[in-house]
């Protein structure tokens, strides 16, 4: 019996893997800029870390600006972990490359302007929607293909 990863298409898990870790990097920087938010406005979460500042400062756990951060990577975390897995799945159902190649890139390319648009650079709605459903679609599109695929 022949193994389903046999049928996968070189390019398209190329494509995978690499738009795969540039989701994986723009997670790990977003730790970073939650940092940089803390102490740019001093407001750290844990009394040990505030100390390395100053002793008079006090934990604050409501500064807008990190937990406008702290959203933003909440949603990377609510959205970006079932592509990884859905996205892989979706491999198995041999799609056409071209498609499964630009799924992938407009998945991470809109979770990329999401962050922009709600963390970095904060523009007014409908941008972060848009963003949104830029990813969100194609995710589940791959998610409905992997389904009717497999569905017995």
């Amino acid at each position: 019996m022949a193994s389903p990863f046999d049928s996968i298409n070189s390019e398209a898990y190329k494509a995978y893997v690499f738009w795969s870790a540039v989701l994986v990097a723009k997670m790990l920087l977003m730790a970073l800029l939650t940092a940089i938010q803390r102490f740019k406005n001093k407001a750290f979460a844990s009394p040990e870390d505030t100390r390395m500042i100053s002793k008079k400062l006090v934990p604050k756990y409501d500064d807008p600006d990190v937990e406008r951060v702290r959203r933003a990577h909440q949603n990377d975390l609510e959205n970006i972990l079932p592509f990884f897995v859905i996205g892989f799945l979706y491999l198995l159902t041999n799609p056409a490359p071209w498609l499964a190649i630009n799924l992938y890139r407009l998945v991470a390319a809109s979770r990329i302007l999401h962050t922009i648009v709600y963390a970095v650079v904060v523009i007014p709605q409908p941008a972060r929607f848009l963003a949104f459903v830029g990813a969100m679609m194609p995710t589940a599109y791959m998610t409905l293909q992997t389904i009717l695929f497999f569905m017995m």
